[in-house]
């Protein structure tokens, strides 16, 4: 394990000498790739660092303990090391958890959606719960909330909002909200203190990056020919108008407008860099629809992933067995126990499959 890590500080410093590199400064994309991945490096870099140099302290106080005669600097190193062993036994625990592969969509924005499930008007004032703690969570982490569009409940709340989060690592923290939100409690409308079973269902998605689209030269097949028109002098007689073929997706733009065949490959390589985002678009949404049926079968309470019990100050995590009495003070945006514990699991799962 530590060898990757080797491994691990050499790359940071090759890229940390990379990015003061001017031909690397003044290619924009290339220079925000090496600074994202600068700022990743750097979080295993210093945890490195600071394990290398408690291990240092480690075994300077036990050879200490094997060398020295003098009975009172033995003592004072086997206290040392009682204090000093965990504390390098827990850092060599979080290395091994730093290098568990990180989903590469993590890092990005997340798109927000929550909805009402079953149980009527409670359910839109659960989900309109539901979105002001994640609004609250969202300011406690520092980072920006718009809202995108909301269709209000007709008791109050919501029947669906959507918003944007923007902040690092969003979508690492909120994917693991997403599933059927389930809620106990008695709704104000309620005359005779009965208490209802209600749900909303929530969606967290990463948000889609544009993305610049890099067309080979080999990829292209080009072909010239005359442009077609009236009869008489306005017939182009030379073989100005282009045809681009891409040939791994089949897209074929033709381009005539000009005299010049030059400034008809311009437009024709426009077009087709145009059809090309297109289409890599219709994927990326595509792929996003399969994804929301995935996260969330439907808004039945049955298909549960978490419960907040009103009446016992209870809130339950399904998914790994946890249960918390501080339901007020998570309502109020302190999810970080729960995420933490999902994210714990989630890599325990990692290690367990060898990743």
């Amino acid at each position: 394990m530590l060898d990757k890590f080797d491994d691990i500080v050499a790359r940071f410093e090759e890229v940390e000498r990379l990015l003061t590199d001017p031909a690397i400064v003044n290619d924009n994309r290339r220079f925000r790739e090496l600074n994202k991945e600068y700022r990743e490096l750097e979080k295993l870099n210093t945890a490195y660092r600071k394990f290398q140099i408690k291990q240092e302290q480690l075994e300077q106080c036990r050879e200490l303990v094997a060398k020295e005669s003098d009975e009172e600097l033995r003592d004072m190193a086997k206290e040392e090391i009682l204090a000093l062993e965990p504390e390098v036994n827990a850092l060599q625990e979080e290395l091994k958890q730093l290098l568990i592969p990180k989903d590469p969509e993590d890092g990005k924005n997340v798109i927000l959606e929550i909805r009402a499930g079953t149980g009527g008007d409670e359910a839109s004032l659960f989900a309109g719960d539901l979105f002001r703690m994640y609004q609250k969570y969202c300011e406690k982490k520092g980072w920006k909330f718009e809202v995108n569009d909301f269709q209000p409940g007709t008791a109050g709340g919501y029947k669906e909002i959507i918003a944007t989060v923007i902040g690092e690592d969003a979508y690492g923290y909120l994917k693991f909200e997403s599933g059927v939100h389930r809620v106990q409690r008695v709704p104000s409308t309620e005359t005779q203190g009965r208490i209802h079973t209600s749900a909303a269902t929530v969606i967290a998605l990463p948000e889609m990056e544009d993305f610049e689209v890099d067309l080979k030269e080999s990829d292209i097949r080009k072909e010239t020919f005359c442009s077609s028109g009236p009869g008489g002098q306005s017939v182009n007689t030379t073989y100005s108008a282009v045809r681009l073929t891409h040939i791994p997706t089949g897209i074929v733009v033709s381009m005539q407008d000009e005299k010049s065949q030059i400034k008809n490959l311009e437009k024709a390589m426009r077009n087709l860099r145009a059809k090309i985002y297109d289409l890599e678009m219709t994927r990326r949404l595509g792929e996003q629809s399969a994804k929301r049926k995935s996260l969330v079968s439907s808004g039945d309470r049955s298909a549960k992933i978490r419960t907040y019990n009103f009446p016992q100050s209870r809130i339950t995590e399904h998914r790994i067995g946890l249960t918390l009495y501080n339901l007020n003070v998570v309502m109020d945006g302190d999810l970080d126990e729960i995420i933490e514990s999902l994210r714990i699991a989630e890599n325990a799962e990692k290690l367990k499959a060898g990743v």
